[in-house]
């Protein structure tokens, strides 16, 4: 594994943006071919501002959520706050930049986010499975040292391969991206069926609160708050949200004569 994947001296293309560049495009061919089947209205351009705008509110947020949670990291070196190559992404700052600006953006363009956020939500689980590729040739969003025979030892210069170098760790990157792939599938399926508007959403978040939530348990950079596993708490805090929105508002039903 090594984070550059083309260098052409005066350039270089990393896994990781390009991840992202991927991810981006797969996802805006998802969620424009699922609006069209759903006739959920606005125009093409339109539609794009609010995945862009999303898509660098989602960026936006999760470097400020690791940055918050991180602070000490950056004293004396503000300019790193800005060097997202070198890893501190949080997902869950990401969920929330990437929900308020997507929606803002549909409150704007009169489009019910509810039905956006449904139409969006296997795109984003998609998107979610292609970057963590992107974090295995970076050597971040790393395991724990393991004997396992699927073990992966990092190299020098990667933030895996310098906190434990020469180790076998856990691919949690790895077991992020097979299930977050797995939920997209079920999501991407079950999109089809035109339950009531939110329900793809609060199930987005709580199927990828899940993964995120074992994987955790393998995870040696996950981020702490007063002691306590930061993504486990607000793992949990999202399945028991979302869960009771499902239940309360009985949003498994689906809608009769629904597009």
């Amino acid at each position: 594994m090594q984070p550059v994947f083309l260098d052409l001296g005066f350039l270089q293309i990393r896994y990781y943006g390009l991840m992202y560049a991927v991810a981006l495009l797969a996802g805006i061919k998802l969620i424009l071919m699922e609006i069209k089947r759903r006739k959920l209205g606005g125009n093409e351009d339109q539609i794009l501002n609010i995945i862009l705008g999303a898509f660098v509110g989602a960026i936006f947020g999760a470097r400020l959520y690791y940055v918050l949670f991180n602070l000490p990291l950056y004293r004396g070196e503000l300019w790193e706050i800005l060097a997202v190559w070198h890893g501190g992404l949080a997902i869950h700052g990401g969920i929330f930049g990437g929900v308020l600006t997507g929606y803002l953006l549909c409150r704007f363009y009169k489009i019910v986010p509810w039905r956006f956020a449904d139409c969006a939500s296997p795109a984003v689980l998609l998107g979610q499975a292609i970057g963590r590729f992107g974090n295995l040739m970076n050597g971040d969003a790393h395991g724990l040292p393991t004997k396992l025979p699927w073990g992966l030892i990092f190299p020098a210069g990667t933030p895996a391969g310098d906190e434990f170098p020469g180790l076998p760790l856990h691919p949690t990157m790895l077991y992020e991206m097979i299930l977050n792939f797995l939920f997209f599938l079920i999501l991407y399926r079950l999109q089809k069926k035109n339950y009531k508007d939110g329900y793809i959403f609060c199930l987005y978040l709580i199927f990828y609160s899940a993964a995120r939530f074992l994987v955790s348990f393998f995870r040696a950079d996950d981020l702490y708050f007063l002691g306590f596993n930061l993504p486990h708490l607000v793992s949990l805090v999202l399945i028991a949200v979302c869960g009771y929105i499902i239940w309360r508002h009985k949003l498994y039903r689906a809608e009769e004569g629904a597009q």
